[in-house]
């Protein structure tokens, strides 16, 4: 009824791990996506600081980017130039930094990263606790 397999498989290799492709281990790869959430947290914290200025804000963007760049060996993150101020989306902007925050939060406890998983749960206090006043206030 079915035929046997006659040539080799294309998803396991026989002879081992082929030195010309570049493989990474588990960490690698958790410290590649931690540091990817970290830098887009970044990014959108620089957007709130366009938007508003706050020492909380100013502290918090410089704490992210030691840890991208922790993460990514020394290199210093891409930074934004924000010019001028935009008063639209704090919140929207506030609720995206939110869920960023989250997923960096869930891959630093995976990896086990204390200092990255502290930062990522007091961006979603602080993100929580900037949207509680525009919420009940819109009720």
């Amino acid at each position: 009824m079915y035929e046997p397999i006659r040539a080799k498989s294309v998803h396991s290799t026989v002879d081992g791990p082929n030195p010309d492709f570049p493989h990474r281990s588990r960490e690698e790869e958790l410290d590649i996506q931690l540091a990817g959430h970290l830098a887009a947290l970044l990014a959108v914290t620089d957007e709130l600081r366009a938007t508003q200025a706050s020492a909380d804000l100013d502290t918090a963007a410089e704490r992210l980017a030691e840890q991208v760049g922790r993460l990514r060996g020394g290199r210093a993150p891409v930074r934004a130039a924000t010019s001028g101020r935009r008063d639209s989306g704090a919140a929207a902007l506030h609720r995206r930094a939110h869920a960023l925050a989250g997923r960096a939060l869930v891959v630093a406890a995976s990896r086990a990263d204390t200092a990255a998983a502290i930062l990522a749960a007091e961006r979603m206090d602080a993100h929580t606790a900037a949207l509680e006043p525009r919420e009940l206030a819109s009720r």
